[in-house]
């Protein structure tokens, strides 16, 4: 009689793994058994039927592994490494891979220190901005390889996903039905908004068989590199949305995690790499929606226990009041920030863009980020000094009052990021606030030459060409942006940012993470 009950196939796998007499080491998931065991990982479909996922026989349990294997291999290679079988001969005896039927099929995975999963790296607040921009290229890559799917997505998807969402919050009752109406609400007007840009989003190809769980604890460093894995392999469905929602649960799980300048810098180098800027409206919203998935998931485990639930409430309840905040309605505004070489505009702008607009914060534009993409070069490429011909300059300055109309049409926020050191370029950006009719503020970085000098010297890596040579011409002319309004360079980042914050918004408390040099 072959073997149907998978506790018998635990048994026989927690014996037959074992390496030199060492005890298996087990984990369980709610679709899944994992066995540790020397350097190897094995991973046991269960044997579920839940609304999102059929692994009620073997048949589909393998097909399943075989998935995985497929889907991830290309994002964590040489950590998924073969798929096993669990065999019955004729005696009833099991095996791996032996002969005699297949009643149970697990894959085979090269273990790795847990504590390079991301979520293990940003408790221990050891996520850096080269790491970050190493993990958005890796997003990008994995986002232009994905299959495009044509007959489903844009609205009409998110529309699911929010019906889900609000089954969901009623399976528990960490949060009242009141609550769940008025978010519900708030979504549904949300999702009216923007459902004439899903649909064009989806009909350009913008909805693809993407990871569909992409969170830090989904993300580990290999070789120190950040590589995704374990996509869902078991829905189609769930998995395919528009990439801009797929990178959403990223963004959201850094903003919950304290981590905004992060979740920012995700973004703006994804969209540096990608052009999706025509979506940036849509970002807080599937930010939102994520939260709103993670809440109710969560407020699920946690009726589940009961009274040892408590923990787990006040964390969803923490996703549920992200997901609120995440849906507050955007105002355009325009912030540039203008200075000499080795003034600090760059580091300032990059800063300041998470405490401005909705989250995940302000798109910033960077004429050298610019430069090189016109060029296309990546931005860590040295350009000659023919790229920085006066006509040259001119077309970067127009890409950069294009970029700004681009975000301020969709209600975003922006922080331009150039020299602004003539008048002309200046106006030109200053026109396409006035154009939208939006707030504007421009911020000259004022420096002692020697400190500019020094600055540029010093200076290592970066996206930047600028040497004591550029420095030297610029500091030859005449610079006077009078109404603009002037910073001192040579104050700390923070300060500079509160000055900022306090200038556009004089009533409103500066955030604590920068009041405190955090």
């Amino acid at each position: 009689m072959i073997i149907q009950d998978q506790f018998k196939v635990t048994s026989f796998l927690k014996r037959a793994l074992s390496q030199h007499g060492d005890p298996v080491q087990t984990m369980e998931t709610h679709i899944s058994r994992i066995f540790l065991s020397g350097d190897r990982a094995y991973k046991m479909k269960r044997a579920v039927l839940l609304p999102y996922v059929d692994f009620s026989n073997v048949d589909k349990r393998r097909a399943a592994c075989l998935k995985e294997i497929e889907l991830n291999g290309p994002t964590a290679p040489g950590i998924y490494l073969a798929v096993r079988t669990v065999t019955q001969a004729s005696d009833g005896e099991l095996a791996i891979d032996g002969e005699g039927p297949v009643i149970e099929t697990i894959v085979e995975m090269k273990r790795f220190d847990q504590s390079l999963l991301l979520d293990r790296v940003a408790q221990s607040d050891g996520l850096t901005p080269e790491m970050m921009t190493a993990l958005a290229r890796a997003v990008t890559q994995f986002h232009r390889q994905a299959p495009i799917i044509r007959d489903r997505g844009g609205a009409a998807n998110m529309a699911d996903v929010l019906k889900i969402n609000e089954a969901g919050f009623a399976a528990s009752h960490v949060f009242s039905g009141k609550e769940v109406e008025e978010l519900t609400i708030r979504f549904n007007k949300r999702l009216a908004a923007l459902s004439d840009l899903l649909d064009r989003r989806g009909a350009a190809g913008k909805v693809r068989r993407c990871h569909g769980d992409l969170h830090l604890r989904n993300i580990f460093l290999l070789d120190g590199q950040p590589c995704l894995f374990d996509c869902i392999e078991f829905n189609d469905s769930i998995a395919t949305s528009d990439i801009l929602y797929d990178l959403a649960f990223l963004l959201m799980d850094l903003w919950h995690r304290g981590h905004a300048e992060f979740a920012n810098l995700v973004m703006n180098r994804y969209l540096d790499e990608t052009g999706e800027d025509d979506g940036f409206a849509a970002l807080s919203f599937f930010m939102a929606v994520r939260a709103a998935v993670r809440a109710h998931v969560v407020a699920t485990q946690a009726e589940e226990l009961g009274d040892r639930g408590a923990a787990l409430a006040s964390e969803a309840r923490s996703y549920f009041v992200l997901a609120g905040n995440l849906l507050q309605l955007p105002r355009a505004s325009l912030i540039a920030i203008g200075g000499l070489s080795g003034s600090g505009k760059s580091t300032l702008a990059e800063a300041l863009a998470p405490h401005v607009g909705v989250p995940p914060g302000a798109r910033v534009i960077e004429s050298d980020r610019i430069r090189k993409s016109l060029y296309d070069v990546p931005p860590e490429t040295h350009l000659p000094q023919s790229a920085y011909h006066p006509e040259v300059s001119a077309r970067v300055y127009r890409e950069i009052s294009w970029r700004a109309r681009v975000i301020l049409a969709q209600e975003g926020a922006v922080v331009a990021d150039a020299v602004f050191d003539r008048v002309e370029n200046r106006k030109l950006l200053e026109f396409a606030a006035t154009e939208k009719r939006c707030a504007f503020s421009g911020f000259w970085l004022d420096a002692d030459p020697a400190l500019l000098w020094q600055r540029v010297q010093t200076r290592k890596g970066g996206v930047s060409d600028a040497t004591v040579e550029v420095l030297s011409k610029q500091l030859s002319k005449e610079v006077t942006p009078v109404d603009w309004n002037k910073l001192n360079a040579a104050h700390r980042t923070d300060d500079l940012v509160s000055e900022i914050l306090h200038h556009l918004q004089p009533e409103k408390p500066v955030p604590a993470c920068i009041a405190e040099g955090i």
